[in-house]
């Protein structure tokens, strides 16, 4: 749907696209360059990070099972070398590495839909560390509610179907990337994400509940 020059980032945002893709300065700075040509905003970027581009978004998301999400990105961590991480090192010292667990991984779909724009940007973006307390729980449910689109990582197939009808998008044919495969998860380590995840997974489910009122069996 959208040429090169229309999506952000490409390959004239910076040589690291992991700064691209996190960095509210950066990301800041490039659309002063060239923000008139973008139509496309992709990221790792908290939600109201459009507030500080002045201008309107249809804003969207997919929600995945916190549990599901964490492990994904262990394992993503591991295969790619991530902060001395290798194939070798378990699952488990990963995720107690203290920067992963802090910014990357704990309740990370409840900071990235409640971050304020004063927040983001004290930390330059999502990996702003936050208080987790019912009262942000409650702003990410807010901002979840007021997306334009959100779907579901187990029914992507639908949510891509919905960009074509209701956007007219040409999403194109399936493209998967950052893919791990499953490896064995050490005992009682899934229990103890989805507790330190409390407020993700509450969101989830809050999110399975909106996504089911919205797309009633059968229905796209």
């Amino acid at each position: 749907t959208f040429p090169d020059e229309q999506i952000y980032p490409n390959t004239s945002d910076g040589a690291d696209p992991r700064v691209s893709v996190i960095s509210v300065s950066h990301l800041r700075e490039r659309w002063a360059a060239r923000g008139q040509h973008i139509r496309l905003l992709t990221g790792h970027f908290p939600v109201r990070t459009v507030e500080l581009l002045g201008v309107p978004f249809v804003t969207m998301t997919i929600l995945r099972h916190p549990v599901e999400r964490t492990l994904s990105f262990l394992r993503h961590q591991a295969e790619r070398r991530q902060r001395g991480a290798t194939l070798d090192t378990p699952l488990v010292e990963i995720y107690e590495d203290p920067f992963r667990f802090e910014h990357m991984v704990r309740n990370h779909m409840v900071r990235t839909l409640s971050l304020s724009p004063e927040e983001m940007l004290e930390h330059d973006g999502v990996l702003t560390p936050v208080a987790y307390t019912p009262e942000r729980l409650e702003r990410a449910k807010e901002a979840l509610t007021g997306l334009d689109l959100f779907g579901l990582q187990d029914g992507f197939e639908d949510f891509c179907g919905e960009l074509a009808d209701r956007y007219g998008l040409d999403v194109g044919a399936p493209v998967r990337s950052n893919t791990t495969e499953p490896v064995d998860v050490p005992d009682g380590l899934a229990d103890r994400i989805a507790e330190d995840n409390a407020l993700d997974m509450e969101l989830y489910e809050y999110g399975c509940r909106l996504y089911r009122q919205h797309h009633p069996a059968g229905e796209t």
